[in-house]
């Protein structure tokens, strides 16, 4: 089991990369793999702090997917705990973060990239036209 989850990468996912790819292309900054809030002890996908928005790109078999999410064959009882887990903890997060201003977008690893990119790029400018210009800080 411990292999298992060794395997399996916390970012630079190959959904991740492409979003990412996408976004920086139309000009977005942004800061990888980091803890949008400071008290809270997780860490997003994408984060743009000006904007506060953060971004997760959830895998379908570790966060639950409805589509996607399959039942492990072995130990599934272990996995089928795990996942629940996971699921409850991004419920935490995102009502914590959202708690401290910040707006939270969740995409799934078989979202089509551009769409999910497309949906970044218009929440990051929405934000950046509600807040005064006062720097020049990327994202």
């Amino acid at each position: 089991m411990r292999a298992v989850m060794q395997a399996n990468r916390r970012r630079d996912t190959k959904p991740e990369m492409a979003v990412r790819r996408l976004i920086h292309a139309r000009g977005l900054r942004y800061l990888v793999d980091a803890k949008p809030s400071p008290t809270l002890n997780r860490r997003a996908d994408i984060v743009f702090r000006r904007a506060r928005i953060a971004v997760f790109v959830d895998g379908c078999y570790w966060h639950g997917c409805p589509a996607h999410g399959t039942v492990a064959r072995s130990n599934a009882t272990y996995w089928s705990q795990k996942i629940g887990r996971n699921r409850a903890r991004d419920q935490e997060t995102d009502r914590l973060l959202r708690q401290e201003g910040w707006r939270i977008i969740r995409v799934w690893e078989h979202e089509d990239p551009v769409a999910v990119a497309d949906r970044i790029f218009a929440e990051v400018r929405a934000a950046h036209h509600r807040q005064p210009t006062s720097s020049n800080d990327p994202d």
